[in-house]
């Protein structure tokens, strides 16, 4: 068993929170490790649905994608029907084909900003990525190359005024800290006595590695 199987039988153990789906938000800085780490919580969860805010976000816009979100994914995700959202090209500026997103008993929205105020109350559970601004964005920086410093010295400021005005960190239910093997899961300062404590309770479930 893999060390997020356990914690994939405790999120999939929480009440649905967006109609039939149980939507779990991966949010944390640029940089952080959210996409990997959506993706193997995905596979431990058995082929979850992956929404990557980057997707939804424009270079005009880099968080001006709530209203996409809530009327593309959150509204028909809540009546039970499939989401139908147009993800950005980077490359190109422009909007792609549809793409299709069903509901499954747990989807993941992983992202900076995934946690934000206005979606917190259709999350059954918000994971934090537990690394810091400077190491996080050098990271960044550093898989993208040089050819995207100008665009990373706007995301930084962008995410900065981002984060002081409408924080995850403080209701995220787990903390995640990314190790040489694998991840530490701990009960983050969101987390509560009821349902989403579940998710890291100790005395139900294993420690985390």
């Amino acid at each position: 068993m893999s060390d997020l199987s356990r914690h994939a039988d405790a999120l999939r153990a929480l009440p649905p929170s967006c109609g039939p789906v149980r939507l779990v938000a991966v949010d944390g800085h640029a940089g952080s490790g959210k996409s990997t780490f959506a993706a193997r919580l995905a596979a431990a969860l058995g082929g979850a649905p992956v929404l990557h805010l980057d997707d939804l976000a424009t270079h005009e816009e880099l968080f001006g994608w709530m209203g996409r979100l809530r009327e593309q994914v959150l509204l028909p995700l809540s009546r039970g029907e499939a989401a139908r959202y147009a993800p950005y090209d980077w490359t190109e500026r422009r909007f792609g084909p549809v793409r299709t997103l069903e509901p499954a008993p747990v989807v993941l929205v992983e992202g900076v900003g995934a946690g934000r105020r206005e979606v917190r109350p259709r999350l059954a559970a918000l994971c934090w990525m537990e690394l810091g601004p400077k190491v996080s964005w050098e990271r960044g920086r550093t898989r993208d190359g040089a050819g995207l410093t100008e665009f990373w010295d706007g995301w930084t400021v962008a995410e900065e005024r981002h984060f002081a005005d409408d924080p995850s960190r403080p209701h995220a239910d787990v903390l995640v800290r990314q190790l040489p093997e694998g991840y530490a899961w701990q009960e983050g300062p969101g987390a509560t006595a009821g349902a989403n404590r579940f998710v890291t309770d100790g005395r139900r479930m294993a420690p985390p590695y």
